[in-house]
């Protein structure tokens, strides 16, 4: 059986509030198999951005362990979970987050350049990933003259720009309304499982949650998992 895509185990996250310990994350575990898509409920409030802040190397937990394709990470140093984390995380959240300057095509770019790639190598891979989603012919629009189906669609390939293991989405379509969200997560799903990735995506919209693999719920610290 192949090592998951990403695993967390035991993870304890602690804030100290009003003099106060609030224990936000009380042990979860759970694991994401490559080409697996993963909806992660709760109410406001419960720890799900916390949680994809772990499982995104951008928070170090109190206690146990954060695997990216059986590596793990808690031992790394801040310079060694950032390589890690520009190399095997894509990121998507509710508002798109593109760089107004630049085009959809070169805001695929950047991540790519970012990471050394050079540029017609990078231009070419970006244009490939917006072909994916039907963005070719808005491929020199800036975001300010993108829908906001759109704009999601380019976040989407974005985070997807340098290959990587693991999608992490925080309300990815939040900002949209019903009928272009289900369209951006129906994109979201066929490219994870066309290029193979694990997606874990927080969302409120249980119709959405119920199109992916599974559904985990975030209730009182831990992650129990859901029919909805």
């Amino acid at each position: 059986m192949s090592e998951p895509a990403l695993e967390l185990e035991g993870v304890v996250r602690t804030f100290r509030q009003a003099g106060e310990s609030l224990e936000v994350l009380r042990g979860i575990s759970l694991r994401l198999a490559k080409g697996e898509t993963v909806a992660l409920v709760g109410p406001s409030g419960a720890g799900k951005s916390t949680l994809l802040h772990v499982a995104g190397l951008l928070e170090r937990p109190d206690k146990g362990a954060v695997r990216i394709e059986g590596r793990d990470c808690g031992r790394m140093s801040d310079v060694e979970r950032t390589e890690v984390r520009r190399a095997k995380l894509g990121f998507v959240y509710q508002f798109h987050h593109l760089l107004p300057e630049f085009s959809a095509l070169e805001n695929v770019m950047v991540p790519q350049m970012i990471a050394g790639v050079g540029r017609s190598a990078a231009r070419a891979r970006a244009s490939e990933l917006l072909g994916l989603v039907g963005l070719v012919p808005r491929a020199s629009h800036r975001p300010a003259r993108l829908s906001g189906g759109e704009q999601q669609r380019v976040a989407i390939v974005r985070a997807l720009a340098n290959g990587p293991s693991v999608l992490l989405g925080d309300e990815p379509t939040g900002n949209l309304d019903h009928h272009t969200a289900e369209e951006v997560m129906g994109v979201l799903i066929g490219l994870v499982h066309q290029t193979g990735l694990a997606a874990l995506i927080a969302t409120h919209n249980l119709d959405l949650a119920r199109r992916l693999d599974r559904v985990l719920a975030l209730e009182d610290g831990v992650v129990v998992e859901r029919k909805v």
